[in-house]
């Protein structure tokens, strides 16, 4: 899940810590750079694929690192972070609110990780200040603009490092305010100290702490029959909590993914999922001893680890998964995976395998790729229970036709359905629709026509269709300032342009603005279509 690392860059940062090893002066923002650094070697090592951001606050915040995958990247604009004024975490969090809104999707899963020396601030701008106009606004039931920034816009669990000894009094008058924090935010988090008075290595054991609790990787055993293979989950899969009216529902993911059978995709279609995660196969230690024995070298061995890895996000689409595999094994030691092979086998088929992941709780196994050259092998989680699959009635009752002889209602015939599947007509709460129920949802939509704007001419055709589909939506809300508001963000993106735009990226900005204005616009049946230009025939 995207992690943001935040910063504290206030003057307090700056405060000397004695430490008889140094001769030279450190301060608590360089024993928090350290702890950083143990955090990246962390993720560096188990988490490839996580991203992450650096931002610095103050009194005022800055994003000084966008959301990568490169920690070097991170690591070397860490060494250059300069001091600023008093703290003001609530701007911080304004900030990160914004930021992840603006990168992600609203149902993504995200973490912030607040690094601070435990003073909360003073006087205005401080946490006690916000957080007493906060539960004033909450007595109020007043929503009025400028309110406080938690809980976020999305799924984010926030955790705070604390830079300062147990014995720091400003330590224990903040801890009670972070705490707050994290429950006025409500999706998780802790709140982390060094065991003992501060030094590099209690800090450095503090990130450790954190790093084992977060980004530990999620190893399962993947099973069907005979065959198994060790199995990395990315992102990890986190428990099921849900109350109903008369029942709570709190399910766990066991230590096994264990294939019950396949179905074609056609008869799965697209059932509602909880999550998705990225299935990875892992080495087993015997495996790397024996590249150990043979070049007596640990990095060659990492080195050959990864090619395992990589290997398998490449090759896994091709039909000759198993060939593919053994040919794996016979370089350098490395170890055919059955993930391979059914990965293989599920995109050559255009099948999934129903997969049993926790006592009443079922998911999916499938291949899915994000280009044309390259696939993956994943993971998607039912809701917990039998009958999560509505068209598939009990999961627990599936079986092939040919085993219900003349009692199925289908017949012996194998090429007739074995089970109910949806209707081809299409209902009405089936359909994609716009719902605007807080701002970070009109928001989104309207920065997806804005990012479609600025890649003009290339985007024409998702420019049109996303600007349509904003404009019904606004009439149908009768929210008919929305389209006022888009034409005028359209000239401003028109004004905008750089230089070596092309020229037909302007006359489209400007057509659409002028349509938005025109009475065409408020007739729902009609639409605005592209500009005719001979830009396009002129290349």
């Amino acid at each position: 899940m995207p992690t943001i690392i935040l910063l504290d860059g206030s003057l307090s940062m700056s405060r000397p810590v004695n430490l008889p090893e140094f001769t030279e002066e450190v301060q608590r923002r360089h024993l928090a750079i350290q702890g950083i650094n143990t955090l990246l070697d962390y993720m560096g090592t188990n988490c490839k694929l996580e991203f992450t951001s650096l931002v610095v606050f103050s009194y005022l915040w800055e994003q000084l690192v966008p959301f990568t995958r490169d920690v070097e990247q991170i690591r070397m604009v860490l060494n250059k972070v300069d001091e600023y004024s008093k703290t003001c975490i609530e701007t911080a969090l304004s900030g990160v609110n914004s930021i992840i809104t603006e990168e992600w999707s609203i149902f993504a899963t995200s973490q912030v990780l607040l690094i601070t020396d435990g003073c909360s601030g003073v006087g205005p701008g401080s946490l006690s200040y916000s957080l007493q106009k906060y539960h004033k606004r909450e007595s109020k039931n007043n929503s009025e603009k400028g309110s406080f920034p938690l809980p976020f816009n999305t799924r984010c669990k926030l955790y705070v490092m604390c830079i300062a000894p147990p014995s720091d009094p400003n330590l224990r008058v903040s801890l009670p305010l972070f705490q707050k924090l994290i429950d006025i935010n409500g999706y998780g988090g802790d709140i982390y100290t060094p065991d003992a008075a501060l030094s590099t290595k209690s800090v450095q054991q503090m990130f450790q702490r954190f790093a084992d609790d977060i980004f530990s990787p999620y190893v399962m055993t993947l099973t069907c029959g005979q065959l198994k293979c060790t199995v990395q989950l990315y992102p990890p899969p986190e428990p099921y909590e849900k109350v109903k009216d008369f029942d709570i529902i709190d399910a766990k993911i066991g230590s096994k993914l264990e294939i019950c059978g396949f179905l074609d995709i056609a008869d799965i279609a697209s059932p509602p999922i909880l999550s998705r995660h990225l299935v990875l196969p892992c080495v087993k230690d015997k495996h790397k001893e024996e590249s150990n024995g043979e070049t007596n070298n640990n990095k060659e061995s990492k080195d050959g680890d990864e090619d395992v890895v990589s290997s398998t996000t490449d090759e896994a689409g091709k039909a000759a998964a198993a060939a593919a595999a053994a040919a794996a094994a016979a370089e350098g030691g490395k170890a055919p995976s059955f993930s391979v092979l059914l990965h293989g086998s599920l995109k050559v088929e255009g099948m999934i395998a129903l997969t049993e992941v926790g006592e009443n709780w079922y998911g999916m196994l499938y291949s899915w790729a994000d280009s044309k050259k390259k696939s993956n092998l994943m993971l998607s989680l039912f809701e917990p229970g039998e009958n999560s699959i509505c068209w598939l009635g009990n999961i627990k009752q599936l079986g092939p036709v040919n085993e219900f002889g003349e009692e199925s209602p289908y017949g012996t015939d194998d090429s007739k359905t074995p089970f109910p599947i949806r209707p081809t007509d299409k209902r009405s709460y089936a359909q994609s629709c716009v719902v605007w129920i807080k701002t970070s949802g009109l928001q989104a939509d309207l920065q997806k026509v804005l990012r479609h704007a600025r890649k003009l001419p290339d985007k024409q055709q998702q420019f049109y269709k996303e600007l349509n589909r904003l404009r019904r939506a606004a009439l149908s809300f009768g929210f008919l300032e929305l389209l006022d508001a888009m034409a005028l963000m359209l000239e401003r993106e028109c004004t905008l342009l750089p230089g070596t735009a092309h020229p037909d990226a302007a006359l489209q900005l400007s057509h659409a603005a002028n349509s938005l204005q025109s009475d065409m616009a408020k007739d729902v049946s009609q639409a605005i279509v592209p500009l005719r230009t001979n830009f396009s025939n002129d290349d």
